[in-house]
């Protein structure tokens, strides 16, 4: 039986603007998700794309199989900045449109007013690296991401690989090949696209809702400014740390540290340059604290940071980092920014009680203030203050 390729092509057009309006209406709408955003672009082009063949053996062939080829890898290049959006940024814009332009200038060079697989080999390897790029981000994703991403990293792993095999018999036999007309060819090719698209977009409408979730979440316990902790999430996890250290015996230093004379730089230089102080001492923090260590702002240009397994010199060490680090921070809205003052309070094995721990730093704070800022001051040792 011979596949009607025309027919074939209608068909996945159906099936993919039905799946494109269910899942706008019943996804993407719900969620505003970057994921279903990306899904549902990948599925707009992969559609228009398939639209684009139909009028092969025509006239219009010349300008419809090129834009075909450009449209379903920008569709692959949609399905891998979908997948990349779960676990980071999505791909530069530039990035996304390497693959379009390079087929689109294979295309046109196979003159494809008489050849309809103009740019063939260019789109198969295409798809295929485009594909399996977003296979291994999926794959990237933590195993307790989602229920479902596993399975769908498989399926586009197949699809990848099915690619694959469609290049290395398209160079090998030729389009009129018997392998790559009957295994391979562009109506089998459908039929298995409609039926992986299908199967994927109930899996992407799951991962959609996760990403929703999980944005929702960080939203609910990250500062929006700094992009720290809040404050009642670094006190919920600073309480289970402490909990987790005590049964370890092991034991931790806390900061808490304040911008000196941060209201004068919102008078003089405005709002705006009080962000960007309060993000430059942030970005100090993070890049000089390790992964395992809790970072929050505490409120207004207070901070805190937990310090597991730190002894309180350390920690007035990891202070003066953080002060070298933003005296090192560039910034054209303020001439110089703010220095900073911190105090230190530790625990020791088998006392856990951070409140006990924030008053002491505290209290330390406010010592560093009385003794002319730009220091840091260990609870234990207030008369004497220690340089920050």
């Amino acid at each position: 039986m011979v596949l009607d390729t025309s027919t074939v092509r209608v068909v996945f057009a159906v099936v993919a603007l039905t799946l494109l309006l269910l899942f706008y209406f019943l996804s993407f709408r719900r969620t505003r998700a970057a994921y279903s955003g990306w899904w549902c672009a990948s599925l707009i082009l992969l559609l228009t794309g398939s639209a684009a063949y139909l009028p092969d053996g025509t006239a219009h062939q010349v300008w419809a199989n090129p834009l075909g080829n450009v449209l379903l890898v920008a569709g692959a290049a949609s399905v891998w900045a979908g997948a990349r959006s779960l676990r980071t940024a999505a791909p530069r814009i530039s990035s996304l449109a390497a693959g379009p332009v390079v087929v689109a200038v294979a295309s046109v060079l196979e003159n494809p007013a008489t050849n309809n697989w103009a740019g063939g080999a260019v789109l198969l390897g295409l798809m295929s690296l485009l594909i399996g790029l977003s296979s291994r981000e999926l794959f990237l994703l933590d195993s307790t991401y989602s229920r479902v991403h596993r399975t769908l990293a498989v399926g586009t792993g197949v699809l990848s690989v099915y690619y694959l095999g469609r290049l290395l018999a398209f160079l090998v036999e030729g389009r009129n090949g018997p392998a790559f007309t009957t295994v391979f060819g562009s109506a089998a090719t459908t039929i298995f696209a409609a039926v992986l698209l299908v199967v994927a977009s109930f899996t992407m409408a799951e991962l959609s809702f996760e990403q929703q979730t999980r944005d929702l979440r960080a939203r609910a316990t990250l500062d929006g400014l700094t992009g720290l902790l809040n404050r009642s999430a670094f006190l919920d996890l600073a309480e289970d740390e402490l909990r987790r250290l005590d049964r370890a015996r092991t034991t931790a230093s806390l900061i808490l540290a304040d911008l000196d004379h941060f209201k004068a730089i919102n008078d003089e230089f405005g709002h705006s340059a009080g962000d960007t102080a309060l993000q430059a001492f942030a970005d100090a923090c993070t890049s000089t604290v390790r992964s395992s260590d809790l970072v929050g702002r505490y409120g207004g240009e207070e901070f805190i940071i937990l310090l597991p397994g730190v002894t309180p010199d350390r920690a007035g060490e990891i202070a003066a980092d953080i002060s070298r680090r933003l005296r090192a921070s560039p910034s054209k809205l303020i001439p110089r920014l703010p220095t900073s003052s911190y105090g230190i309070a530790s625990t020791a094995p088998g006392r856990v009680d951070l409140e006990a721990m924030i008053a002491a730093a505290d209290a330390a704070l406010y010592e560093a203030k009385a003794l002319g800022r730009d220091r840091a001051v260990l609870a234990g040792s207030l008369p004497e203050g220690k340089s920050a």
